[in-house]
């Protein structure tokens, strides 16, 4: 037990610590490099750099990494040394969230002069077209179906347990890959909204991989935990830099990829529900949706399309006058609700 929680805390302080220093150093670089969001949530719209997933992703590998530098190396006079994770798996998972992590920042880094029209409003970060997104992200899911990560067998809410078998890795891991990384994309309109959201998935899926799931998923998902909190404390409310795509391509891959070697896709299948609803209520308007409110002149925001709803968010701007930190804080509320509806249902033995 002394060992099973040191191999857990050790990465996840390191994966902290690389975050919070890459981050740090980011601020500065990508907006002398030009790689910078406009913020338009502000009085006076601000701009600030962008692209700090890539420091997520860099303290996700390290993490792993470090990790797996303590499994490669066993010493049996020492019980820190003792490998229990597969390293194929986990590396797997390193190099699909970078390989992600790589196309989100090549969509980041297209930023232009002037502002062009971007979905339903425009910006100066062009980013790739939208049929280009799940066609290269399809990359991410390569390094879990070349090691057949996971288990064929799925418990599915309300069904029970089905047996994929070559499917799993041919067909759903690939299409699980693209879904998480594009559907937890469309979510990023407050400061933290997006982080935010990160932590409590992958807090969630932490604590069931102790009490109910195995061992690597709770590795990667308090790595993942530990990664975004570093990232996050420069991206609350007001961030000094955004997330941009490198970070909820790279999140939204870390949590999938620890889902699936965890063994806990149905769990994970509820706790992902607010973003397969968002992906549906984008769907109904051919994803062209803004998830960005229009300013009041209080700091409040009233919903972009009056009562047509496309976005969680429009739903909570019909709802009172928020300003942007209490948006994203109600969004944050949604997921933890919905944490606690996996819980539940895996209480009762529908899980």
């Amino acid at each position: 037990m002394y060992h099973t929680y040191l191999t857990i805390l050790v990465p996840a302080l390191i994966a902290l610590a690389v975050s919070l220093i890459v981050t740090r150093f980011l601020i500065s670089y990508m907006r002398g490099a030009g790689v910078v969001g406009i913020d338009k949530n502000k009085k006076k719209p601000v701009v600030i750099a962008s692209s700090g997933g890539v420091a997520v992703a860099l303290g996700f590998a390290v993490g792993i990494l470090a990790y797996s530098f303590g499994g490669s190396f066993p010493n049996p006079s020492s019980p820190l040394y003792i490998p229990v994770a597969s390293l194929q798996y986990l590396f797997a998972s390193v190099i699909a969230v970078l390989m992600i992590s790589l196309v989100g920042f090549i969509d980041d880094i297209n930023v232009k002069r002037h502002q062009v029209q971007s979905t339903d409003m425009k910006d100066i970060r062009a980013g790739l077209k939208q049929w280009q997104k799940p066609l290269l992200t399809l990359f991410g899911a390569i390094p879990l179906m070349a090691v057949n990560a996971g288990i064929s067998l799925i418990h599915l809410p309300f069904i029970g347990i089905v047996n994929f078998g070559i499917v799993y890795p041919l067909v759903i891991i690939p299409l699980a890959v693209i879904f998480a990384s594009n559907a937890f994309n469309l979510v990023e309109s407050g400061n933290g909204m997006a982080a935010g959201g990160g932590l409590i998935t992958s807090l969630g899926l932490f604590i069931y991989s102790v009490y109910f799931g195995t061992y690597i998923g709770a590795l990667l998902s308090i790595v993942l935990f530990a990664s975004i909190l570093g990232f996050f404390f420069y991206n609350r409310y007001p961030a000094k830099i955004l997330s941009g795509d490198s970070f909820t391509y790279a999140v939204g891959t870390g949590l999938v990829s620890a889902m699936i070697l965890g063994n806990m896709e149905s769990f994970g299948i509820i706790i992902f529900l607010p973003w397969i609803i968002e992906f549906v209520l984008h769907a109904r308007k051919r994803f062209k949706v803004t998830t960005l409110g229009k300013r009041r002149a209080d700091g409040t925001f009233a919903a972009p399309y009056d009562r047509k709803i496309y976005s969680w968010t429009h739903i909570i701007m019909n709802s009172g006058k928020f300003n942007e930190w209490q948006i994203s804080a109600l969004m944050w509320l949604m997921e933890f609700g919905f944490v606690v509806l996996a819980f539940a249902l895996k209480g009762l033995n529908l899980l």
